[in-house]
């Protein structure tokens, strides 16, 4: 069988609670394993409000339109993400603003803080971008790959901006400043809105699901009313805004439930293979393993193998492998066909780094016999 990229674990309440359901016939939009869901989800994350969706995708869709974002407003956005972060702007017809990334592969807060203070201006007490007069009215911050961005400078600047910070906290649940401003906040729990992915291939999975996490009362409101269809009467049916089904069913919330049980001995497996990992490659030339930033304690989701020069031809055949699955980097979303035209700044790392780097299995399944199948297949098609 293939080694997978990164596979979902099943070893615990999973049966039980999804069995629960189908016995009790509370398998739709509400029922006791999303009230547990969300409960596990405020005290892993500190969040105080949680509101459930049926992915990541969504949950920046919905944060987008709840912090009051529109057509013809612009975004910032770093060129290097699931593709995802971008398309959500897409969806509610603003227009992206491309951000370099730093070595951690997360948004280049120097960059961003220049962009801001060199290529904006305010007027009536919104930012405007100079070149294109139209308003900056969010950015989206987003952990790459499980690490902690640092933007703790840039929050003080939108803030005097008026620019809300929407986390793109998808890939790093579990992951938590250790020092300086943020100290002890969970990814996704600083900006105005922060969002988490229970897809599939995350840490712990749902399914399919999301999060959309908040420390304000007000949005916690505005997001709930609109994920349930922006229900003003239950009884007759009277909707004043248009709404969206995008709430969680309680079926996906009972796996997302008992995977959140796992979660720390998930945490531990990630940290014992990044660490395999790490010690395999530190005496191979020309490869490395992608550490993280040393300000956070981070999940691990995913191990990057970074190369010091681009993958050649040869190279590249590693991702035509049939027993592992590996991957490149995403390509980078300011060089995507549909958002060519959209504005990009000082846009450099991204453009070198994405040619350099395999993403290597990470599951929290993995047997040390198949991690060293893996780093043994690596060092010898680096070698050939």
């Amino acid at each position: 069988m293939k080694i997978g990229l990164h596979e979902p674990l099943f070893k615990g309440n999973e049966k039980k609670y999804l069995l629960d359901c189908i016995k009790t016939n509370w398998v739709s939009t509400s029922g006791k394993y999303l009230n547990l869901f969300e409960k596990k989800i405020k005290k892993i994350t500190g969040s105080k409000y949680v509101v459930p969706v049926l992915n990541g995708t969504i949950g920046l869709h919905i944060s987008l339109i709840t912090l009051g974002v529109k057509n013809g407003d612009e975004v910032i956005v770093p060129s290097i993400t699931f593709i995802a972060s971008v398309n959500s702007i897409n969806y509610v017809g603003a227009r992206p603003i491309f951000m370099d990334v730093d070595k951690y592969l997360n948004l280049d807060e120097k960059k961003c803080i220049e962009f801001l203070q060199k290529q904006t201006f305010m007027k009536k007490n919104i930012c405007h971008n100079k070149k294109t007069k139209k308003a900056i009215r969010a950015i989206v911050i987003v952990h790459t790959f499980g690490n902690a961005a640092k933007f703790d400078m840039l929050q003080n600047l939108c803030k005097k901006k008026n620019i809300k910070i929407i986390e793109d906290a998808a890939e790093s649940l579990g992951t938590k400043y250790t020092s300086k401003k943020f100290k002890n906040k969970h990814t996704g729990t600083i900006g105005e809105l922060g969002v988490i992915s229970f897809n599939g291939n995350k840490i712990v999975t749902s399914g399919n699901g999301g999060a959309v996490l908040t420390q304000d009362k007000k949005l916690y409101k505005k997001c709930r009313y609109l994920v349930f269809q922006a229900k003003d009467n239950n009884v007759n049916f009277i909707h004043n805004e248009v709404g969206y089904n995008y709430s969680l069913s309680n079926i996906s919330a009972a796996l997302g439930t008992a995977q959140l049980e796992m979660l720390n001995s998930n945490l531990d497996k990630k940290n014992k293979i990044n660490k395999f990992y790490s010690d395999s490659f530190l005496k191979v030339k020309g490869a490395n393993i992608l550490q993280s930033p040393e300000y956070s304690k981070n999940n691990k989701w995913l191990n990057l193998l970074v190369l010091d020069k681009p993958l050649s031809k040869k190279t590249r055949a590693i991702f035509n492998s049939k027993t592992i699955q590996f991957r490149p980097i995403w390509y980078p979303n300011h060089l995507q066909k549909k958002y060519l035209h959209c504005q990009k700044f000082k846009i450099n790392y991204a453009n070198k780094i994405f040619k350099k780097i395999i993403c290597i299995p990470s599951g929290p399944n993995l047997r040390n016999s198949q991690l060293k199948k893996i780093c043994n297949f690596l060092k010898k098609a680096l070698n050939d």
